[in-house]
């Protein structure tokens, strides 16, 4: 959970943020092309890393609930602005236990078949076990055998690719705060219906159940 007076990183690919409105009393944001792009760090009090992209309005793939203020800022299908969390190596280690730590923030990885999450079947949301980002919907996990939680895809935005420095696999993680979630897979043949595995550490996920 994030601390209070964390910093967030906004940044927009192309447009901007634009006040168009509010629903349920809450002001919503969203990008407009017409506005130039640009990025900004925000400061905000008594934010809750477990209010991030819970609220979904209409024609949005995320939100920011900010409850100091009631603000919520969304990222639209065309800007997919994603908050970036930003600590040191050192707040992470006061924050995660260390096995956490290992595989989050080093990039470890738990022995197969001895995760949480490998078996679970339940109805609901995996987010990340650093930051509370939400990553994953129950219903894209799928049984691969791999021995690890196995999905055929991420939440809009919610994860970043990077091809190893070997070239050999593609590791993902959070793109909210870095944190290694584990490698993608593609062409496997599993027949699911982006024919890719994203074979994830049950150590770096945490879930809420669907009625929560």
């Amino acid at each position: 959970m994030a601390t209070v007076g964390t910093k967030l990183l906004l940044s927009t690919k192309a447009p901007s943020a634009l006040l168009v409105g509010k629903q349920n009393n809450t002001k919503l944001i969203r990008h407009s092309s017409s506005l130039p792009s640009r990025s900004c760090t925000l400061s905000i009090t008594g934010l809750s890393s477990s209010d991030l992209f819970k609220q979904r309005p209409q024609g949005f793939v995320g939100a920011l609930r900010v409850p100091s203020v009631g603000i919520t800022m969304a990222s639209s299908e065309a800007g997919g602005s994603i908050p970036k969390i930003e600590k040191s190596e050192e707040e992470w280690r006061t924050i995660l236990s260390p096995e956490q730590f290992r595989i989050l923030r080093q990039k470890g990885t738990e022995w197969a078949g001895t995760g949480k999450y490998n078996k679970f079947k339940e109805d609901g949301l995996y987010e990340c076990a650093a930051c509370s980002t939400p990553l994953y919907k129950s219903v894209t996990k799928f049984d691969s055998g791999c021995g690890w939680p196995a999905f055929y895809e991420g939440l809009p935005g919610a994860i970043t690719e990077t091809p190893d420095p070997d070239g050999r696999r593609i590791e993902i993680t959070c793109t909210a705060c870095g944190g290694h979630l584990g490698h993608v897979f593609k062409g496997e043949g599993f027949p699911t219906p982006t024919n890719e595995r994203h074979c994830v550490n049950s150590i770096s996920l945490k879930f809420t159940p669907a009625d929560k």
